[in-house]
């Protein structure tokens, strides 16, 4: 479909996309799961890109054309996608690429790295020495959150659902893998906690895991979820005095408050990129925007390793 390429405003950058990557939001929006965060037809999707400045705004003065750059900028209500050619963005959620990594590498950085980055630093706390689980070791959170809680100076702990995915999340930096489908919580809690718990649990999947979550902290410890939107009992929060958090990474391009935190996050991300400590894990299936819709079939099929991303063949 044609469409006309987005006219440059004041505070925000022009860019030129290069590559973009599938979260789950995407595929919940383009399936009408969740359709007051959906953009206005013809939506264009997607809120990951990586790219080139073509153009900048008026009052603009930490971009010039020609940098490359990466973010989560749009492909929700009011915003254009990266599923296109040229993308329009808020300069404030913006960043300079890692140098180190090609453009479809750092187009599977961003909505996850600032989830994790609001999960464990902003709302968790993260302090070295503590005992952390993170579930879903080599998803597209998972296996970014297990690099974070790493550099920060925590034990990680995490699970996974093969020996596979939990050789993968120990060359990232899990001190230990657990196999959920041979292991209860409880099992695994005694093992590795003295059947005390763990100081932060960080639930990736929602539904039932945020049961197993509860489960697995400690007394007065933190729980983060990132898709709560399930009905679960809260008596084993209760019970334990727990701290239960729910991040939902898009809020500020929703709510125009705190674009800028996401943008100091993706700074902070490319200075761990470009540092050796912190790397996507990109599933072996890469796409061209034209093959998007192949590109969410994979994601949904549940049988992706790390991020899925695809190549603008027109950049």
């Amino acid at each position: 479909m044609e469409m006309e390429r987005p006219k440059v405003q004041p505070g925000h950058v022009l860019i030129r996309v290069a590559a973009t990557s599938v979260n789950p939001i995407d595929n919940k929006i383009r399936s009408g799961f969740v359709p007051a965060l959906a953009p206005a037809f013809p939506a264009v999707l997607h809120g990951d890109v990586a790219g080139v400045i073509e153009e900048v705004g008026e009052g603009v003065t930490t971009f010039q054309s020609g940098d490359e750059v990466y973010a989560c900028a749009g492909g929700v209500k009011g915003y254009g996608g990266a599923l296109a050619d040229y993308m329009l963005a808020n300069a404030e959620l913006v960043a300079h690429k890692p140098k180190s990594l090609s453009f479809t590498e750092a187009a599977a950085l961003p909505l996850v790295c600032i989830t994790a980055w609001e999960a464990l630093i902003d709302r968790a706390q993260i302090l070295p020495g503590q005992k952390v689980l993170i579930h879903g070791a080599t998803g597209g959170v998972g296996h970014v959150a297990i690099q974070i809680a790493k550099e920060k100076g925590a034990q990680v702990y995490t699970t996974g659902s093969s020996k596979e995915k939990l050789k993968i999340a120990r060359e990232l930096g899990a001190d230990v893998g657990i196999h959920y489908k041979e292991c209860s919580v409880q099992q695994y809690v005694d093992k590795y906690t003295d059947g005390k718990g763990f100081d932060i649990v960080f639930d990736t999947v929602g539904g039932d895991n945020i049961d197993r979550s509860l489960e697995a902290v400690k007394v007065k410890g933190t729980v983060v979820t990132i898709a709560a939107r399930s009905t679960n009992d809260l008596t084993p929060m209760h019970n334990k005095g727990l701290t239960l958090h729910a991040v939902f990474m898009i809020l500020p391009l929703l709510t125009g408050e705190g674009l800028a935190h996401h943008g100091n996050v993706l700074r902070q991300i490319s200075q761990l990129v470009d540092e050796g400590k912190l790397r996507p894990l990109l599933d072996a299936n890469s796409y061209r925007f034209c093959e998007a819709a192949l590109a969410h079939k994979r994601l949904e099929s549940g049988q992706a390793i790390g991020k899925v991303t695809l190549i603008n063949e027109h950049f």
